[in-house]
């Protein structure tokens, strides 16, 4: 996903949502305010701790900075992710951790709702996210992608009140979106998927290139 809303999944149509970016919650109908947390009130706004998995002592340091509703983000989930978790993660290997990246309205409320289970059901959560992202995603229709990220709450266990005060959290949206501003400018990150290896910064890559990565690291 580029910055400027290219999006890989064909959502051309996203950009006619111009001023629901942190004006509108997904529980409201468009325009009502869903007002960020003011500048001056910084020191109040949410800390946002991103979420890792594996050994945090493990010899590779390795950051994935993903979008939502980015399609390249959605492949290396299913193509690169799972098996990286499987030989790498889940073996000690690599200690990882997810990068939110916001750039558009749709992808800070699919990230409202990852949060939403806490650290215990994020991931899984995350998983499903990519898993429907071509379900959940309508560029026409804000209600109806609204109501599909609902319907991936419950799936994971969420409660209706509970998806609803998260959906609606305009200061963790503001604090979220600002996070991500911060994070991206500092590691150079403009298109997602991006990963960060022991400090160095790549493009989207096959699994067979970041193993190789990875193998010629742990070889030494």
């Amino acid at each position: 996903m580029i910055r400027i809303l290219s999006l890989s999944l064909g959502l051309v149509a996203l950009a006619a949502l111009g001023g629901l970016w942190l004006t509108s919650a997904p529980s409201q109908a468009p325009g009502l305010s869903l007002t960020p947390v003011p500048a001056a009130h910084a020191e109040t706004a949410p800390q946002i701790e991103s979420f890792t998995l594996g050994d945090p002592d493990a010899p590779i340091k390795l950051e994935e900075f993903a979008s939502f509703t980015c399609g390249h983000c959605g492949t290396f989930h299913d193509e690169v992710f799972k098996q990286l978790k499987a030989d790498y993660i889940d073996t000690g290997k690599v200690h990882f951790t997810y990068r939110e990246v916001y750039w558009d309205p749709y992808a800070i409320w699919a990230g409202l709702l990852a949060r939403c289970g806490g650290e215990m059901r994020f991931f899984g959560i995350v998983s499903t996210i990519y898993q429907k992202q071509s379900d959940w995603i309508d560029p026409k229709d804000p209600s109806k992608t609204a109501e599909s990220l609902r319907q991936i709450g419950r799936t994971a266990g969420l409660e209706n009140d509970q998806i609803e005060t998260c959906l609606s959290d305009a200061a963790l949206a503001t604090a979220l979106r600002d996070h991500s501003a911060e994070t991206t400018d500092k590691a150079g990150v403009n298109a997602t998927p991006s990963i960060m290896i022991d400090g160095q910064l790549y493009k989207n890559m096959r699994y067979r290139d970041l193993k190789k990565i990875l193998d010629d690291k742990l070889a030494g």
